[in-house]
């Protein structure tokens, strides 16, 4: 093949790269056992605008349908947003919360590092706060707890993807009805996402640092592993190279899970099998989302080190494929989407260093961005 045409430059590129780690690295990788990856060589964000405080809430005003509900890292609340305004309530729901869930019936589940927090959505009151039965809970970007969180299509369960620091995690199955945990399942280490089939029958649970995803049958809890690896794992704990997030194709129930804005890996969870696909951000990516209309949107948090990739970008993938790519400034985490699929909302709370405390709203159509103030260092993100 011509090594001047534009495939063969991404995958002499792509073979240079992965040896180039493997060279000279040995040292460094040692060090990024102990730490897993996604802390190092953060790219820094500039500081988020300061818009104009927006009026809060009253307190026994319903929410408005359309604001947006962040999960706060950096802080022990859940914000709720005005996409026009900027943050204009907050809740305390516990220590450290990573992701969350809303249900058809305006209760938000909230994974913290002490328990799933229970938030009627509608009254802004946390109304229980759910132990794990596995434990510890620790502090920082590694902490013990829960990260990603997802309902059953019938809301009748929430499964929470509970991180054990120095060993494999667990999905945590409550009975959303009775409040209170009724399974534990083994699953992969670090599980950043948890995703359910539409038909209820599966969950999948995204491994970060075990390079899989766990397939729980929602019937018997049996898991079945699924290797999700296009870059290879022999970069062990200290490798960038991981899946982050997915989401289900509606159309055939697959998954999809973006890497480094290169490979789409494509996962039938029936067969195990994955294909690739190539996409065009050259950026370490994160969040995922799907619009309405079936186009996968993915966070593009910036090169993992100078010069090895492009900046922070928000894809647009359509599903036959085609792709645009909306720069952002400074690092981002997760996306949601408008209930009109016009709007992407993306946190800048980010897992590595570099975050800040904001949300940047995407026209899908334009392309234009702008900045909102909100929360601290928020991930989790879901429209009400």
């Amino acid at each position: 093949m011509n090594p001047r045409t534009p495939g063969a430059r991404s995958r002499i590129r792509t073979r240079t790269r992965i040896r180039a780690r493997g060279r000279g690295a040995l040292a460094a990788l040692a060090a990024a056992l102990l730490l897993g990856a996604c802390s190092q060589n953060a790219v820094s964000a500039p500081p988020a605008p300061a818009p104009s405080a927006a009026d809060p809430l009253p307190a026994t005003a319903p929410t408005p349908q359309g604001l947006l509900l962040t999960a706060d890292f950096g802080a022990d609340t859940v914000t709720f947003v005005d996409p026009e305004r900027g943050a204009v309530a907050s809740v305390t729901v516990g220590r450290a919360p990573y992701g969350l869930a809303v249900g058809a019936d305006g209760r938000a589940w909230v994974a913290t590092a002490e328990g799933v927090a229970v938030v009627d959505t509608r009254t802004r009151v946390r109304v229980a706060l759910i132990p794990y039965r596995t434990g510890p809970v620790t502090e920082g970007e590694y902490r013990g707890g829960g990260m990603g969180i997802a309902l059953s299509p019938d809301g009748a369960h929430a499964y929470a993807g509970v991180n054990v620091p120095g060993t494999t995690g667990v999905l945590e199955v409550l009975d959303t009805a009775r409040r209170e945990v009724t399974a534990v399942v083994p699953v992969g280490r670090r599980p950043f996402d948890v995703d359910v089939s539409r038909d209820r029958a599966e969950v999948y649970v995204t491994g970060h640092d075990s390079f899989d995803v766990t397939v729980v049958a929602a019937d018997s809890l049996s898991p079945r592993r699924i290797e999700v690896a296009p870059y290879g794992t022999g970069g062990g704990l200290g490798y960038w190279l991981k899946p982050h997030y997915a989401v289900v194709r509606p159309s055939d129930g697959k998954l999809l899970l973006p890497f480094e804005g290169e490979r789409l890996a494509v996962v039938d969870p029936r067969t195990g099998r994955t294909g690739i696909e190539p996409m065009t951000a050259d950026t370490h990516q994160h969040g995922a989302a799907l619009t309405p209309d079936g186009r996968l949107l993915v966070v593009g948090t910036g090169a993992v080190r100078p010069g090895d990739g492009k900046g922070p970008s928000l894809t647009v993938r359509s599903p036959d494929g085609a792709e645009r790519v909306h720069p952002l400034q400074g690092p981002h985490e997760d996306v949601a989407v408008s209930r009109d699929g016009r709007t992407a909302y993306v946190t800048g709370g980010h897992t590595r260093d570099g975050y800040w405390n904001g949300i940047t709203v995407v026209d899908l159509d334009s392309g234009a961005t702008r900045r909102l103030a909100a929360g601290s260092r928020p991930l989790g993100i879901a429209v009400l």
